[in-house]
C-alpha cells in the first residue's frame, strides 16, 4: 500500500493509493485518523487488512478520490514525533569521496546523529536557499518509519514493527555542518528535510536492501546506487538502534546517502537558487524539490 498526505484547502489529509492511481482521503473511506502520526499509531492489522482489499477491489471507485495532479503532495509525516535518527557514511563510496573532510575507513561502528526536523518540506516544494549558508548540499536517503513500539528488536524480525519506507532528502549546509565539529544544527534548518512523496508499506517491497536509489540535480545524474551497498543494513540497525532504547511508533530513520554528494566533487558543485533535485528510490517514487 502507498499513503500519501494530501492537502485540500488548506487542510490535510492521510490519503492512500488505490490500484487504479487516484488518491483516496481515509475520511472517505470512514477511516479518521488526525494525521499520519495518529494512523500510524492507532491503525490496527484488521483495519490494514481491509484497506487493502478494499484498494485492490471495484468497490474503491463509489468513493470520493483525486487524480495525483489535483492535490498538492506534502511530507507523508509533516510533523515528525521527534527528530529524525540517521545513519551516517553507510555506503563505502561516500566515506571515501568525504576522507579529506573527516576520515571514517577505519570507523568499526556505525555513526548514529539526529537531525530535527520542525516540518518536512513534501515534494515539490522549495528548498530554503539561506545567505549564511556558502554549501548547499544532498543527500538521497532510504527512509524508514516505524509502526509499533519496539525495543530490543532482533533482526530475524524482519518487517515485523515496520510500518513502511519513504525517500530522505538529507539536505545539508556544509560550512554549518563542519564549522560545530558535529552535524546536528547544519542538517537541521527549517526546509532541510524533504521526504516523499509517499510512504509504501513493507509487503510492496520484497527486499529492501536490493533497491536501486538515485539523485539528479538539473537532470545530471549524481548519486547511483543501490541499497545491497549499505555498511549497516536496515534490519541490523533497527536491532543495533533498540537495545535499551525504544523506538516508538512514527519514529523515522534515515539510512544514509550513497556517493555523489556535492562537496564530494572536484571541485565541489554545491546547489545554488533554481536548481532541481530529484530523489528516487526503486519501488517508492521520486521525490522532487527545487532551492529557493
Amino acid at each position: 500500500m502507498r499513503f500519501y498526505t494530501i492537502e485540500i484547502n488548506n487542510k490535510q489529509f492521510p490519503s492512500i493509493q488505490g490500484k487504479d492511481g487516484r488518491i483516496y482521503p481515509l475520511n472517505s473511506l470512514d477511516l479518521n485518523f488526525e494525521d499520519m502520526n495518529d494512523l500510524i499509531s492507532n491503525i490496527s492489522y484488521s483495519e490494514l487488512a481491509q484497506l487493502k482489499n478494499l484498494i485492490s477491489s471495484e468497490q474503491i471507485i463509489k468513493f470520493n478520490s483525486y487524480a495525483l495532479n489535483e492535490v498538492k503532495l506534502c511530507a507523508p509525516i509533516t510533523i515528525p514525533k521527534q527528530d529524525i535518527l540517521c545513519l551516517g557514511v553507510n555506503y563505502n563510496e561516500h566515506i571515501l569521496e568525504t576522507k579529506e573532510l573527516e576520515d571514517f575507513q577505519n570507523n568499526e561502528a556505525t555513526v548514529y546523529f539526529s537531525k530535527h526536523v520542525n516540518f518536512a518540506t513534501g515534494s515539490g516544494e522549495y528548498i530554503p536557499n539561506y545567505d549564511f549558508v556558502d554549501s548547499l548540499d544532498y543527500e538521497v536517503e532510504l527512509g524508514v518509519i516505524i509502526g509499533k513500539d519496539i525495543k530490543n528488536y532482533k533482526k530475524s524480525d524482519g518487517t515485523d514493527g515496520i510500518f513502511g519506507y519513504t525517500i530522505i532528502n538529507d539536505v545539508s549546509a556544509r560550512n554549518i555542518q563542519f564549522r560545530h565539529g558535529q552535524w546536528f544544527l547544519g542538517k537541521s534548518l527549517d526546509g532541510y528535510t524533504p521526504m516523499g512523496p509517499c510512504i509504501v508499506t513493507p509487503d510492496e517491497i520484497p527486499d529492501i536492501q536490493n533497491l536501486n536509489i538515485t539523485c539528479k540535480v538539473n537532470g545530471e545524474l549524481r548519486q547511483s546506487s543501490n541499497t545491497k551497498f549499505m555498511i549497516q543494513p536496515v534490519f541490523d540497525a533497527l536491532e543495533e538502534l533498540s537495545q535499551g532504547l525504544t523506538l516508538k511508533a512514527g519514529t523515522i530513520i534515515s539510512t544514509g546517502t550513497p556517493g555523489g554528494v556535492g562537496m564530494g566533487m572536484n571541485p565541489p558543485q554545491y546547489l545554488k537558487s533554481g536548481d532541481i533535485v530529484e530523489c528516487e528510490i526503486e519501488k517508492i517514487g521520486s521525490l522532487i524539490n527545487i532551492v529557493e
